[in-house]
């Protein structure tokens, strides 16, 4: 073999082995494909058709794809990625989950990443999943139909020893594969039953459950938590902050054995999850649900803002098996150092008819605010609550005092911006 041979079989391998591939953020993120172009990794994006014209004005390679239909041609998503050069799929919201995990069991030739995203969209079967595995969960069932519910809450309560004509304990009820609060009602009596809609069965039942609710958001690369972040909420919904108050931040070390354990026990092996957890005073963990997208409330955002890291690239890095240690080591930082806390709230009208807004003097020069995006609506009636969505704008805050945020959110949370 000639030296000039040598070199140019050299050159060859080289160029296979550093060959760019695609990532595909399944869904429709502007911060996703903000972070992916930062990243100067090449990427597509599979979203609703709707958003093609956009992604044509502003060149961004698009599929455009409807994630409510699933038929015979659906396999055709994966053939076009991979003509197209992708290996890598991120999910950015809860419907897109399993076709993330349908494309990374294809990308990865291990079709147990598919069945294993299914565990994270339907609630009934990662209930029973934590349960095997030995995670703390309250009572549950599926079901089919309002008797099941009322079945279901009178057992719950036979088994409190309610006697007749005792006030009821809750029980909450959730369809299967809807995102976050959609549909979610707490439920004892009748008539409560009564305002389950039709269409959320099939649903999940499970008894109520006391304590502390926050929420993780855990980045996982090769089975392990490279970083944990903890979200106090204060009002679910509606106000939280990042990272957690010193006496929530001090069960650290258990919740991240919890998480750990959640992650084991699922076989989660890349990307983000977001746990929500109940704290009990004795410090009883119980588990309350998980996703694997990127989580509501603007927790992202905050994540940067309080540790300066775009959670956005941390998804991105952590889907990535060919993402390496050196890689992770210098994009995380250590979860105890961080110099305030950063916190919003997500405002709805209290008034069905809104005129006008109206922000407060106090509000805009109080050292923690920081800036909002509400706007003057439209004269007229205000949209019905969607789960936790359609909120009217957001409030941001930054302070250093977890105990003034927790008071500021509580405070403006009763303010009625919009008359």
């Amino acid at each position: 073999m000639e030296l000039d041979q040598l070199e140019l079989n050299t050159t060859v391998e080289e160029s296979e082995k550093t060959k760019p591939y695609y990532t595909a953020l399944i869904g429709w993120s502007v911060q996703a494909i903000e972070a992916a172009a930062k990243m100067n990794r090449p990427f597509i994006v599979v979203g609703p058709p709707d958003f093609e014209s956009y992604a044509e004005k502003h060149e961004i390679p698009f599929v455009g794809w409807d994630f409510n239909k699933i038929n015979e041609s659906s396999d055709h998503l994966y053939m076009q990625l991979k003509e197209m050069g992708a290996e890598v799929a991120v999910p950015l919201y809860e419907e897109c989950v399993e076709w993330a995990g349908a494309l990374n069991a294809r990308f990865r030739e291990d079709p147990r990443v598919f069945n294993r995203s299914l565990l994270l969209r339907d609630k009934g079967m990662m209930k029973r999943k934590a349960q095997i595995s030995g995670i703390k969960v309250g009572v549950f069932e599926e079901a089919r139909s309002k008797d099941d519910v009322e079945r279901f809450l009178k057992r719950v309560n036979e088994a409190l020893l309610k006697l007749d004509g005792d006030h009821l304990d809750p029980i909450h009820v959730k369809p299967l594969d809807k995102a976050g609060s959609v549909g979610h009602l707490a439920i004892n009596t009748a008539e409560g039953i009564e305002q389950i809609q039709d269409t959320d069965f099939p649903l999940l039942m499970e008894s109520h459950l006391d304590g502390q609710e926050f929420s993780c958001e855990a980045f996982v690369h090769k089975g392990k938590v490279r970083f944990l972040n903890i979200t106090e909420y204060i009002r679910l919904g509606y106000s939280n902050f990042v990272p957690a108050s010193p006496s929530l931040e001090e069960k650290r070390p258990l919740i991240e054995r919890a998480v750990q354990q959640l992650v084991d026990a699922f076989e989660i092996e890349y990307g983000v999850i977001h746990p929500e957890y109940f704290l009990t005073p004795d410090g009883t963990l119980h588990f309350g649900e998980v996703a694997a997208r990127v989580p509501g409330g603007h927790i992202f955002e905050l994540i940067e803002r309080a540790y300066g890291f775009s959670a956005y690239e941390a998804q991105i890095l952590c889907s990535d098996p060919n993402t390496t240690e050196e890689e992770l080591e210098q994009f995380f930082p250590d979860p105890y150092q961080y110099e305030a806390y950063a916190g919003c709230l997500m405002v709805h009208p209290n008034t069905d008819y809104v005129k006008d807004l109206e922000i407060p003097e106090e509000l805009e020069h109080h050292s923690y605010f920081e800036k909002h995006d509400m706007f003057t609506p439209p004269q007229g009636k205000v949209a019905e609550r969607v789960g936790f969505g359609n909120h009217y704008g957001t409030i941001f805050f930054y302070g250093k005092d977890s105990e003034e945020m927790t008071n500021l959110l509580k405070r403006y949370e009763k303010y009625d911006f919009y008359v």
